[in-house]
């Protein structure tokens, strides 16, 4: 069994906030919701006498989960992405019917929506994570979430290739919540229950993979009837909008906040009527802005407050609005240095779970172009049966979450099962254009060409599915346990999907462009777009073999005695 450094044990504070202990140094007040536990103590002074014993303690208890806060972040979670999902199965057909398109290049316009929202979120994912450090997570996620569901009505009333990509852009500038819900989990948890919380969002997500195609492939017209519709996709993004108003309102009655910090800063709507006032002068250009009028602000323990000049000085020439703003958006809420967050196992974990999402981004794009394509691309499947295809995968998928792939990560851990989920999308991405035609002729007599077209095919989703909800669950879990300091968690989350909004950026738009780009009259050609991923997914596999450290590992594998050495 694997030995933990002794001081270790001696930083885990014996406070009311048992989440700290995903990290091994001791934490500051900037994290985490309060929750009870029966290591409580009001003598602080037994800290090195007590140390082997609440080590000890700690090591054998599983604190109990926080459910309800559970079940809020799994609505938000689920109508997120039975929403985002719901666009795919209708992309081809919305995209061919926009006037000025060329039929013949669908997957590059595809591609081209699809990174417009992915490369709007690059640019602005690592600032709702460190915007949410300032003023909180609620906020951050209420905002985005109103925000997105008047971008998908917008989307709806598209009747252009570039309405799409703008509205697509939009909506990715304004959300930012995948990222805020990690953190979110690993503030409300700590390394005796955070593998049994994370191991539901890749569920959650799954279901999202379910409910979203299924609601984008039922509700879009006909193609007969949309040649007769002024706007024939309206209708499901029209309820996808009313979803997220739904999450906007189960966010704003039950949501608790769970950054710490966020106690000290005034109440929440003044909290986001300062945010808009510190978005207004920064849009306009102020010459020198309030926030920026006032003197620095020295930290008395953990609170920030203002100087004693500034202080002085403030009190004649500083409304109170502009001193909320300075208390909340000057300076940064944490002095751990870039340099300090980037160790090794950050760089190895940010790198792989880039091509991760770049995978699964390529994968989520070429899929649909390459299912309703014409052979011998493609396999000229209708948009209906796309969206059911994807529903099917994501059923599969929850009973092997729910039912083996929790049982399989404590055994296997969570490096491990990371690098089983990079290996499937390589396994999924090679294999697609082995797909038979639906007139191929099957080995066995009792089946059709289409039945035998569709089993190749739901393998292929299902290797897919799994490892994009595996492998999402054990790269949270990894991305959350390796953060140098419990302050950095919401930067590092945010730096995480900055990564991943890049992958999910450049993938759609050279997948699509590769599926175009290839030979048509072949059926050689599906291997060029598939191939060049696959690739870099195997290559994503064989570096994720240099992600080391016990500490990215759940309690449960510590008390198994797996050595981090010997372990995979």
């Amino acid at each position: 069994m694997s030995r933990k450094p002794f001081v270790a044990g001696l930083n885990r504070r014996q406070s009311s906030t048992p989440h700290y202990q995903t990290f091994p140094t001791a934490p500051p007040r900037t994290r985490g919701h309060a929750l009870s536990s029966p290591f409580d103590s009001s003598n602080d002074q037994d800290g090195i006498s007590n140390a082997d014993d609440e080590h000890h303690n700690n090591h054998n208890h599983e604190s109990p989960l926080p459910r309800r806060q559970l079940a809020v972040l799994a609505v938000i979670a689920l109508a997120e992405q039975t929403a985002l999902n719901s666009i795919s199965p209708y992309l081809p057909q919305m995209v061919s019917s926009f006037p000025e398109t060329d039929t013949s290049r669908i997957g590059l316009y595809v591609g081209a929506i699809g990174s417009s929202f992915a490369a709007a979120q690059l640019l602005t994912n690592y600032f709702w994570g460190s915007l949410s450090d300032r003023i909180g997570r609620k906020p951050v996620i209420l905002l985005g979430t109103i925000l997105t569901a008047a971008a998908f009505v917008g989307f709806g009333f598209c009747t252009k290739l570039w309405h799409a990509i703008l509205v697509q852009a939009i909506m990715g500038i304004v959300n930012g919540n995948q990222g805020l819900i990690s953190t979110c989990l690993g503030e409300i948890t700590d390394r005796s229950n955070q593998g049994r919380a994370f191991v539901w969002l890749p569920v959650i997500y799954g279901l999202g993979a379910i409910s979203g195609p299924a609601l984008g492939g039922l509700l879009v017209h006909g193609e007969s009837e949309g040649d007769k519709a002024s706007y024939p996709f309206l209708l499901p993004n029209l309820i996808a909008a009313v979803i997220l108003v739904v999450e906007f309102t189960v966010t704003l009655l039950f949501l608790e906040e769970s950054l710490e910090e966020a106690k000290d800063l005034p109440p929440l709507q003044d909290r986001v009527r300062a945010f808009f006032s510190w978005m207004w002068q920064f849009a306009s250009g102020a010459v020198r802005p309030t926030y920026l009028r006032r003197g620095p602000l020295h930290h008395h323990g953990h609170r920030r407050v203002p100087s004693h000049d500034s202080a002085v000085s403030g009190t004649s020439s500083t409304s109170p609005s502009s001193s909320l703003l300075h208390d909340i958006f000057a300076g940064p809420p944490t002095s751990t240095p870039m340099k300090d967050i980037l160790t090794r196992t950050t760089i190895l974990l940010l790198s792989t779970y880039f091509v991760f999402q770049l995978s699964n981004a390529s994968f989520n794009a070429l899929y649909p172009v390459f299912a309703f394509s014409n052979p011998p691309l493609g396999r000229n499947i209708p948009a209906r049966d796309i969206g059911f295809s994807l529903s099917a995968a994501g059923v599969a998928t929850i009973i092997f979450q729910v039912l083996i792939f929790g049982h399989l990560r404590d055994r296997m851990g969570n490096k491990a099962t990371y690098r089983a989920g990079l290996g499937l999308f390589a396994v999924a991405l090679l294999a697609t254009p082995m797909v038979p035609f639906a007139d191929a002729k099957p080995p066995f007599k009792f089946l059709t060409g289409n039945v035998w077209m569709w089993s190749h095919l739901s393998l292929v989703l299902l290797a897919k599915t799994v490892a994009a909800v595996g492998g999402l669950s054990s790269a949270l879990l990894l991305i959350t346990n390796s953060a140098p300091e419990p302050e950095c968690l919401g930067a590092l989350n945010g730096l995480a999907q900055t990564l991943s909004a890049a992958g999910r950026a450049v993938g759609p738009v050279i997948a699509g462009g590769l599926f175009s780009a290839a030979p048509k009259n072949g059926r050689s050609g599906g291997w060029i777009p598939f191939g060049v991923f696959g690739g870099i997914a195997v290559l994503g596999f064989v570096a994720s073999w240099g992600i080391r450290g016990e500490e990215l590992e759940g309690e449960e594998w510590d008390e198994d005695g797996h050595d981090e050495e010997g372990g995979v």
